[in-house]
């Protein structure tokens, strides 16, 4: 069990290396925020973490100081995946948190004043149940908002959702010897494949796509034009470019018309997924412009440098004005942030006069 302990341990901090990393390198809060979880989780309340230090925490404490990690890691990647999946936390997540973080002090408090009688199993029943599912719900966002689709990087929410499912059969499963054996193993095992998946995705990630160079597109900003045909007279070699594609243009044609390195989201109702490798087409719903949007500013990170969009017409028709400007306002604000490039070909006939002067007033022209 020695060496088990030597790989539950290790990973531990290999998992919050790599994710200190990533909030180095991308100044997110969400992942600041994972890095704290994760760092707690390193220095948990474990005799095979505490015994080499030669700490012991006293018997009269115990019950109370164990529960703490629990609740602080919970709370904690509750609070980092919201951020991750929303960009910021909104009212109704800051009210999530806030209810997690008072129900977990009532629950020391609890566990603390003795009013739940010294049973194991209840004590550690709301804990666990935090724990478990804060990391089962970052390993839903992180498989479907932040980690691509090669196999390395999808061991980091696979090796979560491990770990999850095991804390929540923690109060039920530690008392029962083989199975709080097996427990161990298991999670081991799910922290190595987390560590490994995290080590992949941050420090070996998807190989960028080239920069793009300025005399093939315009300036840094977001642009509007009537028709392609109008793009293509200004920057004739645009759509040489690596670049994400938002567009109606059926996989086929895009293969011909975009380049290989491009990134092409396929908006459609009738196929979700990947529909191409080269380019990587990929369907997806106009219902789940927040997703594409996710999705858009991941790969910005990743280094692509341009964003065309031929689809508003369709948007408009299928989920309204209102959510279509919603959404390409969200792309230009993060176009900018990034210093890229937007470029959106859009018939203005089919706006009427006030949602005209909307779009024209966010572009350059």
């Amino acid at each position: 069990m020695e060496w088990i302990a030597l790989i539950n341990f290790l990973s531990r901090w290999v998992l919050f290396g790599a994710v200190a990393y990533k909030a180095y390198q991308t100044k997110n809060q969400g992942w600041v925020l994972l890095s704290a979880a994760f760092l707690i989780g390193a220095l948990d309340i474990e005799a095979y973490i505490l015994n080499p230090l030669g700490i012991k925490i006293p018997d009269e404490v115990y019950d109370v100081a164990s529960l703490v990690p629990s609740f602080l890691i919970g709370v904690s990647v509750v609070w980092g995946s919201l951020c991750l999946k929303n960009g910021k936390i909104k009212f109704k997540h800051a009210l999530i948190v806030s209810i997690l973080l008072v129900a977990s002090y009532l629950w020391l408090f609890a566990v603390a004043a003795n009013i739940l009688g010294n049973n194991f199993v209840l004590e550690n029943s709301f804990p666990s149940f935090v724990l478990g599912g804060s990391l089962l719900l970052l390993s839903y966002i992180l498989w479907k908002r932040i980690i691509g689709e090669r196999f390395w990087d999808r061991l980091f929410p696979i090796g979560l959702s491990i770990v999850g499912l095991l804390n929540l059969t923690y109060p039920f499963g530690r008392q029962v010897d083989w199975y709080s054996t097996f427990a161990f193993s298991a999670a081991a095992l799910g922290r190595i494949v987390a560590a490994v998946g995290a080590f992949a995705f941050v420090f070996y990630p998807v190989v960028k796509p080239k920069k793009t160079s300025v005399s093939n597109v315009p300036p840094l900003g977001a642009y509007l034009f009537s028709s392609e045909e109008e793009l293509l007279s200004k920057y004739p070699h645009f759509f040489r470019n690596d670049m994400i594609v938002v567009t109606r243009t059926d996989p086929e044609r895009a293969a011909e018309k975009f380049s290989e390195g491009s990134l092409v989201f396929w908006l459609t109702r009738t196929k979700e997924g990947l529909i191409l490798e080269k380019p990587r087409v990929i369907a997806i719903s106009p219902s789940k412009l927040g997703i594409l949007q996710d999705l858009i500013t991941r790969e910005l990170e990743n280094g692509y440098r341009i964003v065309y969009i031929d689809a508003l017409e369709y948007l408009k028709s299928e989920v309204g004005f209102e959510p279509t400007m919603k959404f390409l306002f969200a792309v230009k604000d993060t176009v900018t942030t990034k210093e890229s490039v937007l470029a959106v070909v859009v018939n203005k006939n089919v706006f009427d006069e006030r949602e005209r002067r909307i779009l024209e007033r966010e572009f350059s022209l």
